[in-house]
């Protein structure tokens, strides 16, 4: 029981990353219908702009406790926003009116820049996160421990897609969001400026993206430029697992997928988690094609 409850809150945890990254595929997805294979790039980049604030303000005495934590999270979610914002302005929006083949080339070819110049300016080695900023303190519930930084991720990751699903179903910004992905024709009718939703949808997914890369950075304690691929890759298929374009499914397919991949490192083989993730994925869309939530981003405004 305790080994059961151990693997459940690391796959939490780790699920709980790939359901950040994934509400960025799944928003741009329900948008633009158009898969961002950039966004796993810049979840890269907001773990190294992570590291690189933790290390400064650790130099300079700034960073003490979770407030320090939470600057720095609050700087990179800001920080990769803008860099979000000005992919589609730079890659995205000139070829709006083209065929579908030449953003998902652009993409591709965004996400090389982006790989690159992580390696380039930080080097092709493994940064480590500072240890003084990493939780190590224990909880101890119901006679199991679990790590500290285990529960803040899985509460961090919760309380942030929540508010994401809270702020596209119950504001008026989240309405305007909603309706651009139905239909943009008609949005334009009502008034809504498409291009300013678009590029918020650009802020937003890479926001949620950065704060997942410096969480890895607290879990793991080291980063790599490659990165990126991996954990894109697995937050795209934890998109299609819940459902491609749905917000709720987004987050279930990600802690879905995280559980699943660590309980069968546990009680299988971890040499075939990866494999034994993408076999359910296989299953579940032989068995119900759209995933498990289906295709609907709204149904109402």
């Amino acid at each position: 029981m305790e080994e059961f409850f151990q693997q459940l809150t690391n796959g939490l945890a780790v699920g709980g990353i790939y359901a950040l990254i994934a509400l960025g595929y799944t928003m741009v997805y329900g948008v633009l219908k158009l898969i961002n294979f950039a966004h796993g790039d810049l979840f890269t980049i907001g773990a190294y702009l992570g590291f690189t604030l933790f290390t400064a303000f650790g130099l300079a005495g700034w960073v003490s406790g979770p407030g320090g934590v939470v600057l720095v999270l609050v700087m990179v979610m800001g920080l990769v926003a803008l860099i979000g914002f000005l992919l589609e302005r730079v890659a995205y929006r000139p070829l709006r009116s083209s065929s579908r083949l030449s953003a998902v080339v652009s993409a591709l070819g965004a996400s090389i820049f982006f790989q690159n110049a992580v390696m380039l300016i930080f080097g092709a080695k493994f940064q480590v996160y500072p240890n003084d900023i990493r939780p190590s303190y224990v909880l101890s519930i119901m006679g199991i421990d679990v790590p500290l930084v285990r529960i803040m991720m899985i509460a961090a990751s919760l309380a942030l897609m929540l508010a994401l699903y809270w702020f596209t179903q119950r504001t008026r910004i989240g309405a305007a969001i909603r309706a651009t992905a139905i239909d943009q024709g008609a949005a334009k009718l009502m008034g809504i400026d498409v291009n300013r939703v678009i590029s918020l949808v650009f802020m937003i997914g890479p926001a949620l993206g950065g704060v997942a890369g410096v969480m890895v950075g607290l879990y793991y304690g080291q980063v790599d430029f490659t990165m990126g691929w991996v954990y894109g890759l697995k937050a795209f298929t934890a998109a299609i697992l819940g459902g491609i374009g749905n917000i709720p499914g987004a987050m279930v397919g990600g802690l879905l997928l995280g559980v699943i991949e660590a309980l069968g490192a546990a009680y299988i083989s971890i040499a075939w988690k990866d494999a034994i993730a993408f076999l359910v994925l296989i299953l579940i869309l032989i068995i119900r094609p759209t995933g498990l939530l289906g295709e609907r981003v709204a149904d109402k405004i």
